[in-house]
């Protein structure tokens, strides 16, 4: 704890800080309540997209095999060619938002490959943007995080450290002050003691 002045003007000065300290507290609870929050939304977000892409992946494999045809979709005949995002903003935290993405398909042959190849490749750049998705939802939460973090600290330092300090403080400058007055007081009543005594004397 810093060393204080046991003052009037500092009395002022801790009551200030004690009132800026309150005032923040609640705007940093409330911040910290809602990153808890969206962080829990965007998680269930992130794993009902990844529960999406394994059920794709499981019903993709399934219609494969009933073409009995596992080699001639090859995973390269589908690229990623640009990832489309945006950026939002939570709580004074700036996220991106997965927008969607452009894929592009490798050559192959029509007359060589089967049918279902144009069908697979759709359900592929499916499985894909589902992966992309759930790549930005987990940065979002990472960037979240981090923000709660920094304000869980806020919160703790002025919940613990800061009001509590700011409010001992106060108290030992009016116990100090206090005691200063009733000094004055006394010290007054014995000069006036004295100097009737004095007086009387005469």
């Amino acid at each position: 704890m810093a060393k204080i002045k046991l003052t009037k003007n500092e009395q002022k000065i801790q009551k200030d800080a004690l009132k800026r300290f309150q005032r923040y507290l609640p705007t940093l609870q409330l911040k910290k309540q809602q990153l808890q929050t969206e962080i829990r939304t965007i998680d269930a977000r992130a794993k009902e997209v990844r529960a999406q892409r394994k059920a794709l992946e499981a019903e993709f494999e399934a219609w494969i095999s009933v073409f009995g045809e596992q080699d001639a979709f090859k995973p390269g005949m589908v690229t990623v060619k640009n990832i489309r995002k945006g950026t939002g903003n939570i709580a004074g935290v700036n996220i991106p938002i997965y927008e969607g993405a452009d894929f592009s398909r490798g050559d192959y042959d029509l007359y060589a490959t089967p049918l279902w190849i144009d069908m697979a490749a759709d359900r592929m750049e499916k499985a894909l943007s589902l992966d992309l998705e759930a790549d930005v939802l987990d940065e979002q939460v990472r960037l979240l995080s981090k923000e709660l973090r920094t304000t869980t600290q806020r919160v703790n330092l002025f919940e613990k450290v800061k009001i509590p300090e700011t409010k001992a403080n106060i108290k030992k400058i009016s116990v100090y002050l206090g005691d200063e007055q009733v000094a004055a007081v006394v010290r007054s009543k014995i000069s006036k003691k004295k100097l009737q005594e004095a007086g009387d004397n005469k």
